[in-house]
C-alpha cells in the first residue's frame, strides 16, 4: 500500500484521542470490577435486585446505541459528525457519574432500588452518547490501516493506564475517604475525583483531534437502508456475535475475580503476600495523624494483626495489587500489537491471543486458595496473552466499516460502531447479571451470609472454567471472520483510489 501523508496522525493527535477512552474507562472499569459488589455490599440491596438493575440499565444502553449511531451519522457541525458529542456530554457525564455512586440515607428499600436504577440508566445513556461517537471518530481520523492500528495502540495504552488507576487505587481511595465516616461516603468522594479527571480528559480529546475521512459518495441514505446493508455484511455479523460474548466475559470475570480474592483466596496467605511487599502497619491509634503516603496508607488498611484478619481489608489491597500487576503487564505488551499486526495481520494475532487466554483462564481453577504465587503467575500470563488482542479488535471494527463502504459505496461508520456498541453493552449486561444469577441459582450465594463450600466452589468455577469456555467460543468466531490481512489491504487501497478519484472530479 502506498503511504498517504495526509492520512498520517501526529503523536499529539494520537495521545489526545487516547484521552477520551481513558476517561470512559473510569466508568467502564468501575462497572466491570466493582459495580455489582458496590450495590450489594455498600449500597445495600440484594443480589437479585442488583442483577436486575444492571441488566435493565445496560440493555437500555445497548438499544440506545443504534439510535445514537443514526443521530451521529447525520450530525453536521463545523467540528464534524462525531467529535462534538465528546464535548457536549463531558459535564453531564461527570455529574451523573458521582450520583450513580452516591447512597441516599433514610430511604425505603424500594426508593433505593429506584434511585439505583434511574442513575445507572442515566449514566449508561451518557456513556452511549459519548463513547459511541468517540469510537466512530477513530474510524474517520485516518484511512491508513497501519495508522489505525497505531492509533488504537495509543488508545489502549491510555485505557490500561486508566484501568491501572481504577483497579489499583479505587478501593484504597474509598478506604481513605471513609475515615471518620463510612464506605458510602468513601465511594462518593472517590467517584468525584474520577469524575473531575474524566471531564478534563474529554476536553483534551475534543481540542486535539479532527475528522478526515468522508464517504466516497455524498448520498445520504435512510437508516432503514443502512441497517439492511449491515445485516448483509458477514464480517459485521461475526464481530457482533464475538463482541457480545467478549464483553460478557469481561464483566463476568470482573465480578467473579472480586469474590474469588475476597472469599475463596485464603486471607492469611494474602496477608503474608502483602506483608512481603511492606504493605502492613499497626492500626491507627486514636487521635493519631492520618498517614500521608499511599503505600503507608495501604499498610494501615491491612493492619498488622495476622491472627485476626476477619475485619481486615487485606483482600481489598491484594485485589488492587493483582489489578495493577495485570494492567501494568498489559500496558507493556500492548505496545507490541501494531508490529505484530503489521507482520501477521490483525486476525491471526487476535485468534492466537484469544486461544491462549482461554487456556490460561482455565488454569486458574486448579490454583489452591493458599497458592498466592500461582495467582500472581496466572495474572501475568493472562495479561501477556490477552494484551495484544485489545487494540486490534477495535481496529477490526473500522475494517468492518471499510468493508461496508467497499461493498455499498456508502460509509455509515456510526451505525457500524453503534451496533457493535449494542453488542458490547448487551454483553456487559449479560456478563455481570449472569454471574449473580448463576451464583444465586446454583451456588447458594447470599451476600449477607458468609459463603459456604458450595458458594466458594462457584467463585472458583466462574473465575476459571466458565471464563475459559467463553474465550474458546470467541476464538472460533474469529477463525470464521473472513477479513484477513490480504483482503484488508486490498479494500484499503481500493477505497483510497475511489476517494482520490472523487476529489479529482
Amino acid at each position: 500500500m502506498t503511504s498517504d501523508p495526509t492520512q498520517k496522525l501526529s503523536v499529539r493527535e494520537k495521545l489526545g484521542y487516547s484521552c477520551g477512552d481513558a476517561a470512559a474507562n473510569f466508568v467502564f472499569m468501575t462497572m466491570i470490577l466493582f459495580q455489582s459488589s458496590f450495590y450489594t455490599d455498600v449500597f445495600g440491596i440484594t443480589a437479585s435486585a442488583a442483577a436486575t438493575i444492571l441488566m435493565v440499565a445496560r440493555l437500555w444502553d445497548a438499544f440506545f446505541d443504534p439510535l445514537m449511531g443514526v443521530v451521529a451519522d447525520r450530525t453536521q457541525t463545523r467540528w464534524g459528525r462525531f467529535r462534538p458529542w465528546v464535548l457536549w456530554t463531558a459535564l453531564p457525564w461527570a455529574v451523573v457519574m458521582v450520583l450513580a455512586y452516591s447512597t441516599p440515607t433514610g430511604w425505603t428499600m424500594g426508593s433505593m432500588i429506584a434511585y439505583a436504577a434511574i442513575t445507572n440508566i442515566l449514566l449508561m445513556t451518557l456513556y452511549s452518547m459519548n463513547n459511541m461517537p468517540y469510537s466512530a471518530l477513530g474510524g474517520v481520523m485516518t484511512g491508513d490501516v497501519n495508522e489505525r492500528a497505531s492509533l488504537n495502540s495509543y488508545r489502549f495504552v491510555s485505557v490500561n493506564i486508566a484501568q491501572f488507576l481504577v483497579g489499583g487505587l479505587t478501593l484504597p481511595l474509598v478506604a481513605k475517604f471513609a475515615v471518620g465516616s463510612d464506605r458510602q461516603h468513601g465511594w462518593q468522594m472517590t467517584m468525584t475525583v474520577w469524575a473531575v479527571l474524566c471531564l478534563v480528559l474529554f476536553l483534551i480529546t475534543f481540542f486535539t483531534t479532527r475528522e478526515r475521512i468522508k464517504s466516497v459518495t455524498a448520498e445520504i441514505s435512510s437508516p432503514k437502508q443502512d441497517f439492511a446493508d449491515l445485516v448483509k455484511n458477514s464480517p459485521w455479523i461475526v464481530m457482533f456475535a464475538m463482541t457480545l460474548i467478549h464483553f460478557a466475559i469481561l464483566s463476568f470475570r470482573g465480578g467473579a475475580l472480586y469474590n474469588y480474592y475476597h472469599h475463596y483466596a485464603d486471607k492469611t496467605a494474602l496477608y503474608d503476600f502483602v506483608a512481603k511487599l511492606g504493605l502492613t502497619a499497626p492500626p491507627l491509634a486514636p487521635g493519631a495523624p492520618t498517614p500521608g503516603g499511599l503505600l503507608e496508607w495501604l499498610g494501615y488498611i491491612v493492619h498488622a494483626d495476622r491472627s485476626n484478619l476477619a475485619g481486615s481489608n487485606v483482600a481489598d489491597v491484594a485485589n488492587s495489587i493483582f489489578n495493577m500487576l495485570g494492567t501494568g503487564t498489559i500496558i507493556i505488551v500492548i505496545l507490541l500489537s501494531p508490529q505484530l499486526a503489521k507482520k501477521f495481520g490483525k486476525k491471526a494475532v487476535a485468534v492466537t491471543g484469544f486461544a491462549l487466554t482461554s487456556v490460561v483462564s482455565a488454569s486458574l481453577y486448579w490454583v489452591s486458595p493458599t497458592n498466592v504465587t500461582g495467582m500472581v503467575l496466572n495474572t501475568i500470563l493472562w495479561s501477556l496473552t490477552y494484551a495484544p488482542t485489545i487494540p486490534l479488535i477495535w481496529a477490526i471494527y473500522a475494517d468492518v466499516a471499510d468493508y461496508s463502504e467497499w461493498k455499498t459505496g456508502r460509509r455509515f461508520t456510526g451505525i457500524v460502531f453503534a451496533t457493535i456498541g449494542f453488542a458490547l453493552k448487551s454483553g456487559l449486561a449479560l456478563g455481570s447479571s449472569s454471574f449473580l444469577w448463576i451464583m444465586a441459582g446454583f451456588y447458594a450465594y447470599d451476600p449477607k451470609q458468609t459463603p459456604n463450600a458450595q458458594t466458594l466452589e462457584g467463585f472458583r468455577a466462574c473465575s476459571g472454567l466458565i471464563v475459559a469456555l467463553l474465550f474458546a467460543i470467541c476464538t472460533v468466531l474469529l477463525i470464521v471472520y473472513k477479513l484477513n490481512k490480504a483482503l484488508t489491504l486490498q479494500i484499503s487501497d481500493e477505497l483510497a483510489a475511489r476517494r482520490a478519484k472523487r476529489t479529482a472530479a
